[in-house]
């Protein structure tokens, strides 16, 4: 492969409604630009000054898009195959660092990486690639390529179906990108095993940022009679099984992720203490709350409550309310795992709708951890955007 650079086609200088935002954020909005000198089309490359004339970085622009421009440097260097190569080998250095005891792992966490845009997970030989932004989608060809050559994989998947990137003006499609290969791939994570449909399975096909917190949950397991609402296909009650629990009880609303989470159960063998419901879950708690039902562990992941920042009113009362029922679904000295993935939502705010929830449903609870985003999704400190994940593991009194 040439080193072939991509050439600066515009200046973009912002204007002084950008100095009042966090300067170190890679994201340019639309009104944050004074003006381009150019015409740069979707996906060139461009470089950015300060209102006053300084140099500030250089990145993709994307005419059509909210995000004006995506920041890749803050140096004046050559965007070329050298430059690529060593981002992702960067990145590769941490996932060795850092994960451990599985094959499926984010191996680009885009922003967070200095990789705007980009996404690709890891699932044993076979890497997903998700281009969320314009100017990663024109350079995917080559991004692959690289891809490939560092990380010793076998295989490109595209997951190019995410909403985001129909606001970028792209496409949607799913398709291998170089090599080929069954699209269900097993994979193990600590003493389990799974299937990740990475044509059809959420976002690439599994949800590697809960990783270390299944985990955590399952040191609680033993012995246990566990309620898993949000089940999906199942992760945090195989996991709880296979560490001694009792029993599993999931909730879910999709039929299809049930099915995947009943194969795991037999592929971990452990499908005799595990039973699964398609209902929804806040009536499915409500009916077991007026049954009487209690549990020693309850694990709650539900999907992000709050999609925008107007919606997280709307969203806390939605995690007020879920963790009411999963507190009272609770035994006296049980524990409640309670997750969010709402970026929106801040830990300060989720935790006090759950110290409301358990002060309407009369039940102390005590905080033992306070959890995030497995380390192999880094948290870039100068956008806030990349610390999304919330996790408490608290005691039921």
């Amino acid at each position: 492969m040439t080193n072939s650079s991509d050439p600066v086609t515009a200046q973009v200088t912002l204007n002084t409604q950008w100095m009042k935002g966090d300067p170190g954020h890679l994201w340019i909005y639309a009104g944050h630009v004074e003006q381009v000198r150019g015409e740069p089309a979707a996906g060139d490359l461009v470089d950015v000054l300060t209102p006053v004339g300084r140099w500030h970085g250089r990145g993709f622009y994307n005419p059509s898009s909210k995000i004006r421009v995506r920041l890749l440097t803050v140096d004046d260097e050559p965007i070329d195959d050298s430059f690529w190569r060593r981002r992702i080998e960067q990145a590769i250095r941490l996932r060795e660092r850092v994960v451990s005891g599985t094959n499926a792992y984010r191996l680009i966490h885009g922003e967070s990486d200095r990789l705007p845009g980009l996404i690709v997970d890891r699932y044993d030989r076979m890497l997903v690639m998700q281009a969320l932004a314009y100017g990663m989608d024109r350079r995917k060809e080559r991004l692959a390529e690289l891809l490939l050559a560092e990380s010793g994989a076998e295989a490109v998947y595209l997951r190019n179906d995410a909403k985001s990137r129909t606001l970028e003006g792209l496409a949607v499609e799913r398709r291998f990108l170089r090599g080929t290969g069954p699209t269900h791939v097993t994979i193990t994570e600590g003493p389990a095993t799974f299937v990740v449909d990475i044509e059809r399975g959420q976002k690439t096909g599994w949800f590697c940022d809960q990783r270390e917190n299944r985990l955590a949950a399952a040191r609680l397991a033993a012995g246990a009679e566990v309620l898993e609402v949000f089940c999906h296909t199942g992760a945090f009650g195989i996991h709880a099984a296979l560490a001694g629990a009792k029993s599993i009880e999931g909730i879910d609303i999709s039929e299809d992720a049930l099915e995947l989470a009943k194969a795991h159960a037999r592929l971990n063998r452990v499908e005799d203490r595990v039973t699964y419901q398609a209902a929804d879950a806040f009536d499915e708690m409500r009916r077991l709350d007026r049954a009487g039902r209690r549990y020693d562990l309850v694990l709650l992941d539900p999907p992000a409550f709050a999609r925008s920042k107007p919606s997280v009113p709307r969203a806390l009362a939605g995690y007020k309310d879920v963790n009411i029922l999963g507190i009272r679904l609770t035994r006296p000295d049980g524990f409640l795992v309670t997750s969010s993935c709402s970026h929106h939502v801040s830990e300060a705010e989720l935790w006090g709708a759950v110290a409301r929830a358990a002060h309407d449903a009369r039940r102390t609870v005590r905080l033992l951890e306070q959890r995030g985003q497995a380390p192999d999704h880094p948290i870039l400190a100068s956008m806030p955007e990349t610390r999304y994940l919330k996790c408490f593991i608290l005691q039921v009194l």
